[in-house]
């Protein structure tokens, strides 16, 4: 140990002398912690034999702080403005540097400048576990100096783990959670992006989900080092079908008609069509069956006699099913009869199909 080695440190080689071979387990197990330590002793030996106020002065100094991001590059700088005969790097206890001396096996840490003026060093490509307290220490007129820098290292907010899109039934209860790390703490918060409610925390719960809760829901973290990091779960509410419109329909005899059936539901229903006397609709050349993602459309090509009546439509899924009667007519046929009579018609289609859902629900 050559840093600050002259006659008046002479009394501190018969401290380093001293030291036992099982000395070492005390020290933290390590040859390199012995001359560390020893190193610190005759710094402060010295303060307390000299009586000077230098570094005193400098030890209650709070330690200028150095932000820096994970992954990026910072050069600590210490700048020298008398005659110099010995200096060094540590960070906490461990040396770096003594003199142009590297003791330091860590390849990013390198010397950057090493002029009369300034004793600078640079980490390269900064970890996390580089954050702590950095000491440029040097002997000037026979004084020590000592410089301290503190290097924080902050890393953005990140998302490590997040759940899975799910599926759930009408009802049930849905548990969603958001982890994400980052230097500082990153605060998390979910977003419902439908109607922008805002929930501050890892975890989302949502009891006996409805239908109209189905969407996206965004995490979102950050920590105010970088833009927040944000990531999406889709939660997808399965219900049994409930048909949403449906209309009577007058056709003239040789025309075009339509009856429509729509339905909500998911997953999506699959739907089928009844006359009034249970048989069930089938394509032919005078009418066809067009279903879609969320209806079915009953397409009449060429209205006859035999199409005036009452159409069922029965939706179903997984979850259920709902059906719902509608009349094609000829314009007219219902005058005189006024809503009541129409109503008492629609009525009668619908007592009609509640037996005929029974004898299709235990057939099933």
């Amino acid at each position: 140990l050559n840093l600050f080695w002259e006659d008046k440190w002479a009394k501190c080689s018969i401290c380093a002398n001293q030291v036992q071979p099982n000395s070492t387990r005390h020290l933290g197990g390590r040859a390199d912690d012995i001359k560390t330590r020893i190193f610190l002793v005759v710094i402060l030996k010295y303060k307390t034999e000299t009586g000077s106020d230098v570094l005193g002065a400098e030890f209650g100094h709070l330690p200028d702080n150095i932000t820096v991001l994970e992954g990026e590059s910072v050069t600590l700088r210490c700048r020298i403005d008398e005659e110099v005969t010995h200096k060094a790097w540590l960070n906490r206890s461990n040396i770096l540097f003594t003199g142009t001396d590297k003791w330091s096996l860590d390849k990013r840490v390198t010397l950057v400048n090493t002029s009369n003026r300034e004793f600078s060093i640079l980490i390269d490509k900064v970890q996390v576990t580089d954050e702590g307290p950095y000491t440029c220490t040097f002997q000037a007129n026979n004084k020590p100096r000592i410089t301290h820098v503190y290097l924080i290292v902050q890393v953005p907010a990140r998302i490590v783990n997040i759940s899975k899109s799910v599926s759930v039934n009408e009802g049930e209860n849905v548990n969603l959670y958001c982890l994400a790390v980052g230097r500082p703490e990153p605060t998390v918060t979910w977003k419902d992006q439908k109607y922008g409610l805002v929930s501050e925390g890892e975890f989302l719960d949502i009891t006996e989900i409805k239908r109209q809760q189905a969407e996206d829901y965004e995490c979102i973290t950050h920590n105010g080092v970088a833009p927040p990091d944000q990531q999406k779960v889709r939660v997808t509410v399965n219900y049994p079908p409930m048909i949403t419109d449906m209309k009577n329909m007058p056709a003239n005899l040789g025309k075009t008609a339509i009856l429509r059936c729509d339905a909500m539901a998911v997953p999506p229903a699959t739907f089928e069509w009844y006359r009034d006397d249970h048989r069930p609709v089938e394509n032919d050349n005078t009418l066809r069956i067009k279903n879609e993602k969320t209806r079915s459309l009953l397409l009449f090509t060429n209205v006859t006699e035999k199409h005036f009546g009452n159409y069922t439509c029965f939706a179903s899924n997984r979850l259920g099913s709902s059906n719902a009667s509608m009349l094609l007519f000829r314009p007219g046929a219902l005058q005189g009869r006024g809503a009541a009579g129409l109503h008492a018609g629609m009525s009668a289609g619908l007592c009609v199909w509640v037996s005929l859902s029974a004898v299709l629900l235990v057939k099933v």
